[in-house]
């Protein structure tokens, strides 16, 4: 089950656990051997490795198309 999600700057993933502030959707700021998330909810921005946010990560959002 090993699923492969193609990230982009703009995204928003929603991973395992929750943000203390409450929300588990985040905003991908960066895309490298790192990434730059912001946090949905309170703006909180962080930076993360790529192997803990493909392990965590449940659903993967496109931003729409205009």
């Amino acid at each position: 089950m090993d699923k492969r999600w193609n990230y982009e700057v703009g995204d928003i993933v929603k991973l395992k656990k929750p943000h203390p502030c409450g929300s588990q959707e985040w905003e991908i700021l960066r895309v490298g051997a790192d990434f730059r998330l912001k946090c949905t909810g309170c703006g909180h921005q962080v930076m993360a490795e790529r192997k803990m946010v493909e392990k965590n990560t449940r659903s993967l959002q496109k931003p729409e198309e205009k």
